[in-house]
Order: C-alpha cells, then sequence, then structure tokens
C-alpha cells in the first residue's frame, strides 16, 4: 500500500509538473505573440511622423512601408503585424502624413524609410510600400516615383479623386511595379471608384509601365477589414477577397522586394 500511494503521488506530481510546463509554454507564446503584435510606436518628433513599427522575429528582414486609409492606423495593425511575422521589418504610418493639402507627404515618407533602414531590424536597401485608401493614393502619388528608395507599390483602394481629370499626371509618378487592389462597388466618397482605377490601368498600357490591376466584383470599400477604428465589425469584410488580395500581395514582394 505504501508503494502504490508513493506511486499515485509521484504521477501527481508529474503532472502536476507537466501542467505548470505548458501552461508557463502557453503564458510565454501568447506573450510573445501579443508584443510582436502590439509593435512599438513612437510619436511624431525631430525623427519623423508618428509610426510603429513590427520587428521580424528572426533577424533583420527587407522594409516595407504601411500607410493606413484616413481612419488611422488602428485598423491596419494587424496587417502590418502580419507582415512582419513573414520575416518584413514593416513600419505602420498614418495615410494623413503622406497624402495631405500641405503637401508633405513626400518629405515625410522619405524620412520615414531612412528611419526605417537605420534600424537593426532592417535589412539595407529598398523598401516596399503599401498604402490602403488615402494610403494608397499616397503609395501611388508618393513613393512609385521614388525609384532610388522603393521596390513596389501595392494600392488597396486607393484615393484616386484628386486625378479624376488628370489621370495621366498620376500616372507619370509610376517608376516601380504597381499593383492595385480595386472594389468594383466603391462609392465611398466618390474617392476611390471604378472608372479612374480602370483609366489609371489604361494610362499606364499606353506609357508601358509595370501596373497591374485587380478588381473584385463583389466588394466594397475596406473589403479586407474586418475591424474599425475602434474594433468594431466592418460590414464590407470579404473574407474570400482578403485572402486572394493578401495573396498577390506576398507573390508581388517574392518577386520584387524577396525575403532574404
Amino acid at each position: 500500500m505504501a508503494t502504490r500511494t508513493k506511486d499515485i503521488k509521484r504521477k501527481h506530481w508529474i503532472t502536476q509538473a507537466a501542467s505548470m510546463l505548458l501552461i508557463g509554454w502557453m503564458v510565454a507564446f501568447f506573450s510573445a505573440s501579443a508584443s510582436a503584435a502590439s509593435g512599438v510606436s513612437s510619436e511624431a518628433g525631430s525623427e519623423g511622423i508618428a509610426q510603429t513599427a513590427y520587428p521580424p522575429d528572426n533577424g533583420p528582414g527587407p522594409v516595407i512601408i504601411v500607410i493606413s486609409g484616413q481612419m488611422g492606423p488602428a485598423s491596419y495593425q494587424s496587417y502590418a503585424a502580419e507582415l512582419a511575422r513573414l520575416g518584413y521589418y514593416s513600419v505602420l504610418v498614418a495615410g494623413k502624413d503622406i497624402l495631405n493639402p500641405e503637401l508633405t507627404g513626400p518629405a515625410n515618407l522619405r524620412k520615414t524609410i531612412e528611419r526605417a533602414l537605420q534600424s537593426p531590424s532592417a535589412v539595407k536597401g529598398k523598401v516596399a510600400v503599401i498604402g490602403f485608401s488615402l494610403g494608397g493614393g499616397g503609395a501611388l502619388y508618393n513613393a512609385a516615383n521614388m525609384p532610388n528608395l522603393v521596390s513596389m507599390v501595392v494600392a488597396y483602394y486607393p484615393y484616386t479623386k484628386t486625378w479624376v481629370n488628370k489621370i495621366d499626371s498620376l500616372v507619370s509618378h509610376f517608376q516601380v511595379p504597381v499593383l492595385v487592389l480595386a472594389a468594383q462597388r466603391d462609392r465611398y466618397k466618390d474617392c476611390c471608384v471604378i472608372e479612374t482605377a480602370q483609366a489609371m490601368e489604361a494610362a499606364a498600357k499606353a506609357k508601358g509601365a509595370r501596373f497591374e490591376l485587380v478588381v473584385y466584383p463583389e466588394a466594397n470599400h475596406g473589403f479586407n477589414l474586418k475591424t474599425g477604428a475602434s474594433g468594431e465589425p466592418m460590414g464590407a469584410y470579404r473574407g474570400d477577397d482578403d485572402r486572394d488580395a493578401w495573396g498577390r500581395t506576398v507573390d508581388m514582394l517574392k518577386v520584387y522586394h524577396p525575403l532574404p
């Protein structure tokens, strides 16, 4: 009986120890994941505009600048964090700082790129730029004309209203490969309508620019956003279109901005 009691106690201790180790591993895993997902935020200052940086887990990675829509960076944090999980050093900034009436966007973007490349988490070289809505317009107008610094541009349902009647002026900025992911039903403030995206495609083709337009027939503005700036569900979200757009973005990164 004494031996059996000792065996039971020993098994109970082993079970408790294993449980504690499992709990400890889970806490460490989810803490690390939460830390990676939250990024490292910096306020605007002498070094540049406000940003949140997402370093990759396994050493330095190529830089991707992610430019938010008008609602601000909060809705795009998970996207930037997912790029970091792929192995990129992603830096999230606000669209209003890259495309604005003050015309400070080019200088702000250049300074953001320079600061990112100085990080120990960054692989030196060119950066990729991915923008959404207002930030998509900023990427097309202020990043696609920086071939010495930018390798490629992806623009989700980009703002194009300013160039409706002067699309050639916008397309003249394209000096790097550009991918536009547009929503057929987009009528949000008439900022990003499909007709302008299609005119942009025609103008780019005429100029021989490296340009691809992908249209999602049933999608509306913000089709890749599950939640809004305050965490509220977004009615425009379409899972299949979101996954397809993400896959096309990753494929383009593999070609023009590959991991080491």
